[in-house]
Parts: C-alpha cells; sequence; structure tokens
C-alpha cells in the first residue's frame, strides 16, 4: 500500500497551514529566515490547494485523480461533490468519529481489521462509507484502553452528518455532508480549475 513518506512537519509549513493538528507543526516556520510575501502565480495557487486536500485525506496522486474524474460525472458542482467523496472515506470517518488522533492513525486501525462496517470487518482505507453505514470497533479491540479512553472523551469533531454512540462503541453516517459542515480549509474551485486544464 502507498503512503506518504514526506516529513509532515514540512509539508505543514510549505501550505501554510496545520494539517495534521499537532501543535508544533509550524513553530519553524514563525522563526526570521523563513522566506515569506512570495508572490504565487494563479498556477501556483491551484497546485496549493490541491496538494492542501490531499494532504488533508492522505491520498496520493493516482487515487486522488480518479476521485476527480468520478466527481466531473456528478449532478452537483465538481468541487463540492469531490470533498464529499473525500469525507466519506471510512479512514477519514474513524479519525472524524474519535477512534484515532489523525487520518493515519486512523487508516492503521483499518488496515489491521480493528474497524467493522455494518458487523463485517472491512481493511481498506478507500471504503466509501454510504448513508445509513454503521462503523464500530471490533470487540477485541475494545480492550484497549487507550483506543477506548480517546473514543469516549474525544469531542475533536461534532459534525452534524455523523451520530456518535459511546456506549456501543460505534458511530453512523446519517447523510451526506454539506460543503459548510466539512471541517477543511480549503477552495475547492481552485482544485477544479487545475485539472480542467
Amino acid at each position: 500500500m502507498a503512503t506518504h513518506r514526506e516529513p509532515r512537519f514540512k509539508l505543514c509549513r510549505r501550505l501554510g497551514i496545520n494539517i495534521y493538528g499537532h501543535p508544533k507543526a509550524l513553530k519553524r516556520g514563525e522563526g526570521k529566515n523563513v522566506r515569506g510575501g512570495r508572490k504565487t502565480s494563479e498556477y501556483g495557487l491551484q497546485l496549493m490547494e490541491k496538494q492542501k486536500v490531499k494532504a488533508y485525506y492522505g491520498v496520493l496522486e493516482r487515487q486522488f485523480l480518479r476521485y476527480v474524474k468520478a466527481s466531473q460525472k456528478s449532478p452537483e458542482m465538481t468541487g463540492v461533490a469531490l470533498l464529499k467523496s473525500l469525507e466519506c472515506r471510512l479512514d477519514n470517518l474513524v479519525y472524524r468519529l474519535g477512534f484515532a488522533r489523525s487520518i493515519r492513525q486512523a487508516r492503521q486501525m483499518v488496515t489491521h481489521r480493528h474497524i467493522l462496517v455494518n458487523g463485517a470487518r472491512v481493511n481498506i482505507p478507500s471504503f466509501g462509507v454510504k448513508v445509513g453505514d454503521e462503523i464500530a470497533l471490533r470487540e477485541a479491540s475494545r480492550k484497549n484502553e487507550i483506543v477506548a479512553h480517546y473514543f469516549q472523551e474525544s469531542a475533536a469533531f461534532n459534525v452534524p452528518y455523523l451520530e456518535k454512540r459511546p456506549e456501543q462503541f460505534s458511530g453512523r453516517l446519517t447523510r451526506l455532508p454539506e460543503r459548510n459542515e466539512i471541517p477543511i480549509d480549503a477552495n475547492e474551485r481552485l482544485i477544479v480549475e487545475y485539472y480542467s486544464k
């Protein structure tokens, strides 16, 4: 399985946004030797937005391009359809529900078969969760105190399209998200422009 190998904090500094939520991710970017204020071309801005969304969801280029092509066939706006399909990935929803502290950890939990979808084990991080699907932590994995405690105490994302059930170690996708409910800072219009050339 392909994974990102580049340094995470370096990527955050280059994009100018704390993608991973780590308190020290942009720390080094505050120094006096940072080359800021450079003018970016229109193409550069489009590329930056694409890289930002790829980093948010932990998706590589080839897979991201497949999401873009599928979104272009959608009846709704391409950029919104793209973000909705990325938001409904299994690894992302595991992260949003609070089973994991990051997308990377969520992806690892899925591949290591800790997660059930509608009672069946799924080990594909890119699995597309549908409305009404229930995501739960496997019975044996509930004994892991760190995961269990973090899930029950976590309130990192209170998004209206997810219903969290702490007692059952589960959650459900109640509906597709609206664009203003997706908690990422990105301009999807620039991504569409980048791929329409």
